[in-house]
């Protein structure tokens, strides 16, 4: 057989941006995409395809997403642009009390939130947020949507490369880090062949997968909060040591949000309000819009990059220390946004790399995809289980393996994001959105923890700034800050790039594993001909499916 094997590409592989007229879905695994192009040509709209997608994209691309994860979503329809937070909340049972007898917290050897374990678990909101977008503006069944997933789970997908190599990679993490045998017993079981990952082009089916997600067709997601789900969820919960309860679930509604904006050389960036740290993409750009990056060099120049890590370094810190469930935020929005603020940060920027600290503004394993339609109706759209597979908890029986979005509280008491029950975190996952006066551009975004806002931040500085179509956009090479002054480079920036920085003071290094770098989809619209034009990742399996 001719070698299919995911590590043997020797040569660069260009792509080109794709056009369509009808319709488009971008996503990170080709068998998603093709199930949301199917749902258009059925008759249903950008929505329709984005719900489809991502159930889909929970059996193809288990090492982002999960049906036990987080959802985040910007859609423009009838010229309006509108935001679900379908974001986890900590279960009543999960509170600085609990995790100080689990020797978490202050007067401890362990004063953070486990990533691993039931600890870390909080109530998911993936299935809501299909049923709540179906329920504003679906137009085919709910039910439908679903059952390509049901398929792929039931009958059994080939496994993409880069899937099968973050696969083999979290296998060896949760062998180390799940503890407890039954717990691990319950991950290898479902997601390994007696203990082996499955290799590219191999089949891979999870009948306990393919029957969640038929109860979640059938319940129009009910059964994942008020129905049988819950009930084994709350079971194993209890009989496990997990803090999780069916009344947590039963509680769980998502959240209708405007979303926030900042208008960058006039286009108008949007972002899903906080607890979401789509915020600091805002902050950055609001830094660097008194530069004109243009002017100051090459895109990939020494002196633009230099300015644009630190603008990200100063935004993120200040994320960090004031970002989470707003009604605990010390700051406003606003506060964070004003001009003023955003010219002090800017006059900290220089000829060297600085050891950020958060400002004091004055008071006033993730999956990205995106939908257009014919009707000009477009989804940003994201879920995630937060690292990898998550927490590495799995109901026995259901295929579902719950996020661990709780490791980003605080048990600082005095810190903005401190574990409260019932509170959100601090959130990871953001969908990005474009617009220029009253007409939509499109959507946007770039999977990856923490890289995401630095994703935002170069796609739209490489599409706005240097001109770059969507997918130039996705292909120039990334650069990304790790803390402190640790930056990592994609080689393709050079050798020369990487010395200017470290001769700048960044501890710079040039680091060549592709998947932490980010991993994003855009489609943009031309108002005048309603024509799409589309990128996809390099760095992953991802494809654009468009008629």
């Amino acid at each position: 057989m001719i070698n299919v094997d995911s590590a043997n590409y020797p040569y660069t592989s260009r792509r080109t941006a794709t056009f369509a007229k009808n319709g488009m879905v971008a996503s990170s695994q080709p068998l998603a995409a093709d199930v949301g192009l199917s749902i258009l040509k059925a008759g249903g709209n950008a929505v329709d395809a984005a719900i489809a997608t991502a159930a889909a994209l929970t059996v193809v691309e288990p090492t982002g997403c999960g049906i036990g994860g987080d959802a985040f979503a910007l859609v423009w329809i009838k010229d309006k642009l509108h935001g679900l937070n379908a974001s986890s909340v900590a279960p009543t049972g999960l509170t600085p009390e609990a995790m100080s007898e689990y020797g978490y917290g202050e007067g401890h050897k362990d004063e953070k939130m486990p990533l691993h374990g039931w600890l870390p678990v909080t109530v998911p909101g993936v299935p809501s947020a299909w049923a709540n977008l179906h329920k504003r503006w679906g137009k085919l069944p709910f039910a439908d949507l679903l059952m390509p997933a049901v398929k792929l789970a039931r009958e059994g997908f080939p496994v993409s490369p880069t899937i099968s190599y973050l696969w083999a990679r979290e296998a060896k993490l949760m062998s180390k880090v799940l503890t407890d045998d039954a717990l691990k017993k319950n991950w290898f079981d479902v997601f390994s062949f007696d203990g082996r990952t499955p290799n590219p082009g191999e089949l891979f089916s999870s009948l306990g997968h393919a029957d969640s997600l038929q109860s979640i067709a059938d319940s129009y997601g009910e059964s994942f909060y008020r129905g049988e789900l819950a009930e084994k969820i709350d079971a194993f919960a209890r009989a496990s040591g997990g803090l999780i309860r069916k009344e947590d679930l039963a509680a769980y509604e998502p959240e209708w949000v405007d979303p926030i904006k900042l208008n960058y050389r006039g286009y108008d960036i949007w972002e899903i309000p906080p607890n979401g740290q789509g915020l600091v993409v805002l902050m950055a750009l609001n830094i660097l819009k008194g530069y004109d990056l243009a002017k100051a060099g090459a895109r990939d120049s020494t002196e633009v990059i230099h300015k644009q890590i630190e603008a990200m370094k100063l935004a993120y810190t200040d994320g960090k220390a004031f970002i989470t469930q707003q009604d605990s935020m010390p700051y406003d929005v606003e506060d964070l946004l004003a001009e003023a603020y955003a010219q002090s940060r800017r006059n900290q920027i220089g000829e060297q790399a600085v050891m950020p600290s958060a400002g004091s503004p004055q008071k006033g394993g993730t999956v990205y995809l995106a939908t257009a339609d014919s009707d000009g109706n477009m989804v940003s759209y994201i879920q995630s289980n937060f690292h990898g597979f998550g927490s590495g908890i799995v109901v026995p029986g259901t295929g579902i393996s719950l996020q661990n979005r709780g490791a980003d509280f605080s048990l600082d008491p005095n810190h903005p994001n401190f574990l409260q029950a019932g509170k959100k975190t601090f959130h990871t996952i953001i969908p990005g959105f474009i617009s220029k006066g009253d007409q939509a551009v499109g959507p946007f975004g770039v999977m990856g923890a923490y890289m995401q806002p630095q994703g935002h931040l170069q796609v739209v500085s490489n599409m706005i700034d240097f001109g770059m179509n969507p997918q130039t956009a996705l292909d120039a090479p990334r650069w990304q800050w790790f803390g402190e002054k640790t930056v990592g480079l994609e080689p393709e920036l050079g050798a020369t790039v990487l010395k200017d920085l470290q001769n700048k003071g960044h501890d710079a290094s040039a680091a060549t594993d592709p998947t932490i770098y980010g991993r994003g989809q855009i489609i943009i619209r031309d108002p005048l001909t309603g024509v799409l034009c589309g990128g996809t990742e390099k760095r992953i399996d991802g494809t654009i499916a468009a008629y």
